[in-house]
Parts: structure tokens; C-alpha cells; sequence
């Protein structure tokens, strides 16, 4: 069963740069993952300025995103992103229930 993931990090405003682009790094890393599926990056804006980032990532399976989180290169993100952000980052791992076929 496919794995599901929503994660949301919240970089400190003076570090939303650098966060970002680390995370476009780990766009193109996570791709390659063969367990990978989708691996989609997005910017939330709140009151004219960038807030927020969200990933959502679909992996074959639970075990495709635990060998991604225990990769080097998160691993390496984690400890990079450490002290740029403001509050831990918040992942939720979802099951499909009615989901709608790509197009």
C-alpha cells in the first residue's frame, strides 16, 4: 500500500532562502529514490510574504519513506535546516481513502 506524506517546515524568515534551496535540492535527490513516486515542493504565502514550505510525497509503500528518512541525504537536510527553522518540522504520514486518478 502506497505511503502518503504531507510535511510542513517552517523556516525562520531570515532563513527562508536557504531553506528553500535546500529543499530543492532534496527535490531533485528524492526523485531518483526508487521507492519514490512524487516528490512535490510548495510555497505558502500569509500576508504578502512566504511563510511556509510543503512537501508532498508519495512512496510504493511505508518502507520506501522510512528508507528515505533514514537516507544520507536527509539525514544531511535535517542537520543542515536545524537552525534555520522555527519550530520543528511537522510531517503526517495519510492513507488513501478516495482519491482521484491523475489526469
Amino acid at each position: 500500500m502506497s505511503a502518503y506524506i504531507i510535511a510542513t517546515i517552517t523556516p525562520k524568515l531570515e532563513h527562508f532562502a536557504d531553506v528553500e534551496k535546500a529543499l530543492r535540492h532534496m527535490v531533485e535527490v528524492t526523485r531518483k529514490e526508487p521507492g519514490n513516486l512524487r516528490y512535490d515542493l510548495f510555497r505558502e504565502e500569509k500576508e504578502g510574504r512566504a511563510s511556509a514550505l510543503h512537501l508532498y510525497e508519495i512512496y510504493v509503500d511505508r518502507a520506501a519513506f522510512d528508507t528515505h528518512i533514514a537516507s544520507a541525504h536527509f539525514q544531511a537536510f535535517r542537520s543542515q535546516i536545524g537552525d534555520w527553522v522555527a519550530e520543528p518540522p511537522q510531517v503526517r504520514v495519510l492513507q488513501k481513502i478516495d482519491v482521484a486518478p491523475e489526469r
